[in-house]
């Protein structure tokens, strides 16, 4: 026996082994993108840059010398002074959403346009570097904002790799899709990867969410992630008042909680955004969600503040009931006053779920 062939028979080895795995990724991002529109139609950058965020109206001034973003990576500024939430990175990799929600504010942020369309990778990554070189404070950047974030995970398995080159900034998934569209997450655990799933009472998602999966389905791929050693979190909102709201979300906190622990829970109730109302009604949608709307606030029409203040209490005495830490809760496009209200420490313009101080749990 040659003296060498024991080495060249291990690196054999080595790279039927690596092809192997590399045909096995290859295979699971192609089941999880089934399903997915083909990409024939992709966005140029300086068109991503100019969509704007529903009712952005008072903020920063347009001179400042700030850096806010380059289109695809832009930073969410312009909240109105009565709203508590405050400055987040988005990640403009994508905008539009397969499910097609009958209250989703992206039928006002994208004139009614719901199609999911794309960035090109090339330019996606090229942001990410020039983002890297000017974010000098940690940050999470939030995927999520205009488009379901697992909707493509051919493109996304390659942004959360992009991620792994650095350790300073993190990139938050918010979906509503199920365990096999996060599949691709399993191939190799991230700390620079947050991954939040949307969910919601049964009967909400019957009514107005009828071609997202399941809750059942979004928890299972939430427990998926979070057995996997991800920074999981979950958000229920829009929060609606329906008949006998308090047992259907208890039954869905109990659900949850007894699948996994979040490592932070976001509450948000509806937002009726002019936009979002306007478009809805020409999509020819379910409009009932409308009808529990009682006042106008600086984020859309609300709740009344009362009903509002009833489903908070009753989220944070039944999450402390099970011991969920209350730091790790918050609330979404809330008012000051609804937080002081509730007796919450609030710092006005701050983000309280996706901004620097929520990096982590």
């Amino acid at each position: 026996m040659e003296p060498n062939s024991d080495g060249r028979k291990k690196e054999k080895r080595k790279q039927a082994a690596l092809k192997a795995w590399k045909t096995i990724r290859r295979k699971a991002r192609d089941r999880a993108s089934r399903g997915v529109r083909p990409l024939p139609e992709y966005v140029d950058p300086n068109t991503l840059g100019r969509i704007k965020h529903p009712e952005m109206m008072a903020g920063k001034d347009s001179t400042s010398k700030v850096w806010t973003g380059n289109g695809i990576v832009s930073l969410f500024h312009k909240t109105p002074s009565t709203i508590a939430c405050g400055e987040f990175w988005e990640l403009r990799w994508a905008f539009g959403c397969p499910m097609d929600c009958s209250y989703c504010y992206l039928r006002g942020t994208l004139k009614g346009k719901m199609r999911p369309r794309y960035v090109r990778l090339p330019h996606i990554l090229a942001a990410l570097d020039d983002a890297f070189k000017h974010i000098r404070e940690p940050s999470i950047l939030n995927a999520g904002e205009l488009c379901d974030s697992l909707m493509n995970p051919t493109i996304m398995s390659r942004i959360c790799d992009k991620f792994e080159e650095q350790y300073r900034h993190k990139v938050l998934l918010l979906s509503k899709l199920g365990p096999r569209n996060a599949e691709f997450l399993l191939e190799k655990v991230s700390s620079q990867v947050i991954c939040a799933w949307s969910v919601n009472a049964p009967e909400v998602a019957r009514r107005w969410e009828s071609k997202s999966p399941q809750p059942e389905t979004r928890i299972e791929a939430a427990k998926m992630i979070f057995e996997a050693g991800f920074d999981t979190r979950i958000r229920v909102d829009p929060i609606f008042p329906i008949e006998g709201w308090k047992a259907k979300y208890e039954a869905l906190l109990d659900t949850i909680l007894s699948r996994l622990t979040p490592d932070r829970i976001i509450l948000g109730t509806p937002r009726g955004l002019w936009k979002t109302i306007r478009y809805a009604e020409t999509a020819g949608v379910d409009m009932s969600w409308t009808r529990y709307f009682a006042e106008e606030s600086g984020w859309g029409r609300k709740l009344a503040f009362g009903t509002r203040k009833e489903i908070y209490e009753f989220f944070y005495d039944r999450l402390a009931s099970e011991g969920y830490p209350k730091k790790s809760i918050s609330m979404c496009k809330e008012t000051v006053s609804m937080w002081e209200a509730m007796g919450l420490h609030v710092e006005p313009l701050r983000c309280n779920c996706y901004g620097k101080d929520a990096l982590y749990p």
